[in-house]
């Protein structure tokens, strides 16, 4: 097995595939273009939806990439020896090109030829999906993995719990996959114990969805008309297995990270079990909060939406520094090193890393400030308590309004001679972070991804609602920094300085209207970037395209590269109505919108 590092398997992972034909596209942002079912990019599969569905991809129908990833869900369990915020997804993609058994002997090729990774085939187990009423066992996956040369008894099926991957809204394309997992020589937990066991004897490094279905309902799949592969292989994951180390911070990704905040704290990584947590949780949370700040469209911390995230992160991260004796207002350090270590694979870093630095070294000044008032709010309810257990709704309060970890309250308690009512806390924060969880994995319940008849007008009418704003306003500066898309509603997120007045909104509105009363059609071409620019087509342009592009245009209104759904002609949206402007956060302005069909 090849000891690489996380720089020649990204790079060796992309080499693979381009050798099999397939085009190299970039990482899209880590802020879903115009998909509301989550806050952040949490799968390789989101970016290429569209495309899933049947539109045609500029670069073709064979491709591969590594896209930027965000999955919140257990920022809690960050500090064990797997879980991350932010990571890596290297993929390949066959868009109604090559399906199973093309994609099972690549995989096989990659993992186990001297040439590539060289891995122990004997070292390799699998899951195919076992079938159920709603789609047939996956006999051919499992077949064509014993063609391979892998031993049946490596191979068990599994419900579609395990494997089967499912849409990203409720209906949309879907399919069975097949699980890839290391055996890392860990004992057994027990007789039953197999591929895709939670007791870490097998890590999963590779995952393969045939997306041959389509959710049409509840219950409901019908074959779906192009068939499609998308892998998964997580890079962190991967490389702590080449690697050979128990734990993805203790690979070449992390050293220098781990290094700036050793050098920070005057303390090494595993002088104990407490350090060992603490520096994982800043790394990873500091690491994450550092792609945000630095994406194309990337966020500032506030109290909504992503920007909640990212300032629950950067809190979470500031806690644990102080536990471990690093200055406070110190941990840019900890970002320059992320942007030393990522930089050149993600140049928006580099391009970004001023707004990186000033955002958190205000953050941290804003927790200061709250941990402060926490502090305040502390001593009132120590006052006015009868008894000598602070009850855990007040913990709680003191966590979720002031950002006051439960550590701080315990220790203040203390020093007081009283108590906290931890079970009582640990209830209401389960509760809290179940909703955070729905929230922010699962935000809004429909949207692109099921390409509705409603979803797709509301999204030709951002199109003309961001060409009218830059004409109203006069500035073309103003700039998409964000949208949210459901079948009954638009938000638009754009930069502009100050409140947009009614005047201005009456005429971005008249535009919008002017645009759907002409009829026009919808044009959609494929163009290089440099004949998207040239065209005037509207777009982040760098190293966020391919060579080849989608440009939507209604001539005479508006010209932007997209990869959505859009109408055929104008007259299909209705009346445009904005129902209300405001500020997002700074420098960004918000537009709620509806299309009304009279």
């Amino acid at each position: 097995m090849r000891n690489l590092t996380s720089t020649e398997l990204r790079q060796l992972y992309l080499d693979f595939f381009k050798s099999k034909g397939h085009a190299v596209i970039q990482s899209a942002s880590l802020i879903p273009e115009n998909d509301p079912t989550v806050l952040f990019t949490t799968a390789g599969m989101h970016p290429l939806v569209p495309y899933l569905m049947g539109q045609k991809h500029p670069e073709g129908t064979r491709l591969t990439d590594v896209q930027k990833c965000v999955r919140t869900g257990d920022i809690d369990e960050v500090g064990d020896n797997s879980h991350c915020t932010f990571f890596e997804m290297l993929g390949n993609w066959s868009l109604g090109d090559y399906f199973k058994k093309e994609s099972i002997a690549y995989s096989w090729e990659f993992l186990t030829s001297p040439e590539w990774l060289g891995i122990d085939k004997d070292k390799l187990f699998f899951t195919c999906f076992e079938g159920d009423a709603d789609c047939p066992r996956d006999t051919v996956a499992h077949d064509r993995w014993v063609e391979m040369g892998v031993d049946p008894s490596h191979i068990v099926y599994l419900p579609k719990k395990h494997n089967w991957w499912g849409p990203a809204g409720l209906t949309g394309p879907c399919g069975p996959d097949t699980e890839i997992f290391y055996d890392n020589g860990k004992p057994a937990c027990g007789p039953d114990c197999k591929a895709g066991c939670d007791c870490g004897k097998y890590l999963e490094i590779w995952n393969n969805v045939f997306m041959e279905y389509n959710k049409v309902a509840d219950g409901v799949f019908e074959p779906l008309a192009q068939k499609n592969v998308d892998t998964g292989m997580g890079l962190d994951r991967t490389i702590a297995t080449l690697q050979g180390v128990e734990s993805v911070y203790d690979t070449d990704a992390f050293t220098g990270i781990l290094g700036a905040i050793s050098e920070l704290s005057g303390k090494n990584y595993k002088d104990s079990p407490e350090t060992v947590r603490a520096f994982r949780i800043i790394a990873d949370h500091i690491r994450c909060a550092t792609f945000m700040l630095g994406d194309q469209k990337g966020v500032v911390p506030s109290n909504v939406d992503q920007g909640y995230i990212l300032r629950r992160l950067i809190r979470r991260a500031i806690r644990f520094a102080k536990q471990i004796g690093i200055p406070d207002g110190t941990l840019s350090k900890v970002a320059d090193a992320v942007v030393a270590q990522y930089g050149e694979v993600y140049p928006e870093l580099k391009q970004n890393h001023d707004k990186i630095v000033s955002e958190l070294d205000k953050e941290q000044q804003r927790f200061d400030g709250a941990l402060r008032k926490g502090t305040k709010e502390f001593e009132r309810l120590a006052a006015n308590l009868n008894g000598t257990e602070i009850a855990g709704v007040d913990a709680f309060h003191l966590y979720d309004t002031f950002g006051f970890p439960v550590e701080f309250t315990q220790e203040l308690a203390a020093e007081k001679g009283l108590t906290v009512d931890l079970d009582a806390f640990n209830k209401a924060f389960a509760e809290h972070q179940e909703k955070s969880r729905a929230g922010a994995e699962q935000k809004f319940k429909s949207g692109l991804a099921d390409h509705s008849a409603e979803t797709t007008a509301l999204h030709t009418a951002t199109h003309l609602l961001h060409a009218g704003l830059r004409k109203v306003l006069n500035d073309e500066n103003v700039a998409q920094k964000g949208s949210n898309i459901t079948a009954e509603r638009l938000r638009f997120d754009f930069s502009f300085p100050r409140k947009v007045t009614r005047d201005e909104l009456d005429q971005v509105e008249a535009f919008v209207n002017e645009a759907i009363a002409a009829d026009v059609n919808v044009l959609c071409e494929e163009m290089t970037v440099d004949e998207a620019r040239a065209s005037g087509a509207i777009g982040l342009f760098g190293d966020r395209y391919g060579a080849k592009v989608t440009v939507y245009t209604v001539p005479g209104y508006s010209k932007e590269i997209c990869a959505g759904p859009h109408v055929a002609h104008t007259a299909e949206l209705g009346r445009f109505k904005i129902q209300k402007e405001e500020a997002s956060s700074a420098g960004v302005r918000r537009i709620k919108a509806v299309l009304i069909h009279d």
